[in-house]
């Protein structure tokens, strides 16, 4: 095979491993394509998480024996037994003649272990065709195993002259129905959804992704210093059918027993991330998400939960919906907040930026500074 074979077929694997998102989390998404004398002869890609791997897939969907084949992979093999036996041991047992991965993994469990595997049974690999994609592709999982703490994703929409609500707080609806259809799939793919309680006060939201994967509701999480979500709000009532967090002050649980006691009976889940009293340490946040090993949160704060997520250097992408329309006014709410840059060249500048139409409101789409710092590690 050429390096453009193995590109050629790399990218196929890379396609099929999208179809895995929002189901395998905090699994990585892969893909896996089986090739014989140029000719694919299966394909398969992680379909949910506790289910079989995207190599195991791609054997099964093989209608020929696979021995002497070789195998695209986007993300180095398994060697370990988790919810699912040691991937490698399968593609040994098969009798290939080659793996063509994309990209090592980082996870403590592999790290080279399944190359070294495959090697050692006279296996010929090749690492490294679209490896960018392919560290792209799962950078939360990446984030995950190098950071301890989940990939940030902040969305908000705006109105043509940046604003996210007029002066009186009104917020709906700014982008249109294709857009939030959009937002819906972009819940779906997160692991973890956050908002502000000024957010939550003001928009009594549900915070769940319609329609819905019963199986993998996103815990939603409501930053609240001082206790003000009411008992009958969307997200308390709808607790026991959907996680629901609030991280808060100890000195808030403490001042406020009854409430916390009563949230607790709801099924929330009352956490005191800080002393207090307040803002919500967002570090101790997200190392905690780190730990309940969740791997993607998207934020659909407020002005200012989304400003101490850019200004702390917290977030990794951005998805902005702009919107045609212009709310005017001194005293109308704008997205970002905080610290002023006096210098254009200092201001805080997108990478791989790309654009997307629904309807009149175009998608803005952009990394974030230190997104390549762990990816490239």
């Amino acid at each position: 095979m050429t390096s453009t074979d193995d590109e050629k077929f790399m990218q196929l694997a890379l396609h099929l491993a999208q179809r895995g998102r929002g189901r395998v989390e905090p699994n990585p998404i892969v893909g896996a394509v089986l090739v014989r004398d140029g000719c694919i002869i299966g394909k398969g890609y992680h379909r949910r998480f506790g289910g079989p791997h995207a190599e195991i897939n791609a054997l099964n969907d093989c209608q020929e024996p696979a021995s002497g084949a070789t195998m695209y992979v986007s993300l180095e093999p398994c060697c370990h037994q988790g919810k699912t036996p040691p991937c490698t041991q399968a593609l040994i047992t098969a009798g290939l003649a080659r793996v063509v991965v994309a990209t090592k993994d980082p996870s403590t469990k592999v790290d080279g272990q399944g190359l070294l595997q495959l090697r050692q049974a006279q296996i010929e690999v090749t690492v490294g065709p679209c490896a960018e994609q392919a560290w792209r592709l799962n950078a939360p999982f990446f984030k995950l195993h190098r950071k301890g703490r989940p990939f940030v994703l902040l969305k908000w929409a705006q109105s043509l002259d940046g604003k996210i609500a007029g002066s009186a707080g009104e917020s709906r609806w700014i982008s249109n129905e294709e857009s939030r259809r959009f937002t819906h799939q972009l819940r779906r793919q997160s692991q973890a959804i956050l908002v502000g309680i000024g957010t939550a006060l003001a928009d009594d939201p549900l915070l769940t992704p319609r329609p819905a994967i019963r199986s993998r509701l996103p815990l939603r999480i409501v930053l609240d210093s001082r206790l003000r979500l009411p008992i009958d709000s969307q997200l308390v009532r709808t607790a026991q059918e959907a996680p629901l967090l609030i991280a808060t002050t100890q000195s808030a649980i403490k001042k406020h027993q009854d409430v916390a006691k009563m949230l607790t009976e709801s099924g929330v889940e009352v956490y005191p991330v800080c002393p207090g009293p307040g803002p919500i340490d967002l570090n101790c946040l997200l190392a905690l998400l780190g730990q309940r090993r969740i791997s993607t949160l998207m934020v659909e704060g407020g002005s200012g939960v989304l400003t101490q997520f850019i200004e702390q250097r917290l977030a990794d992408e951005v998805h902005v919906f702009i919107c045609p329309q212009v709310i005017g006014g001194t005293g109308a709410v704008s997205p970002i907040g905080g610290r002023r840059y006096d210098e254009v060249a200092d201001t805080l500048k997108l990478a791989n930026v790309t654009t997307r139409r629904f309807g009149d409101d175009v998608l803005v789409r952009g990394d974030l500074p230190g997104l390549l710092d762990y990816l490239y590690q």
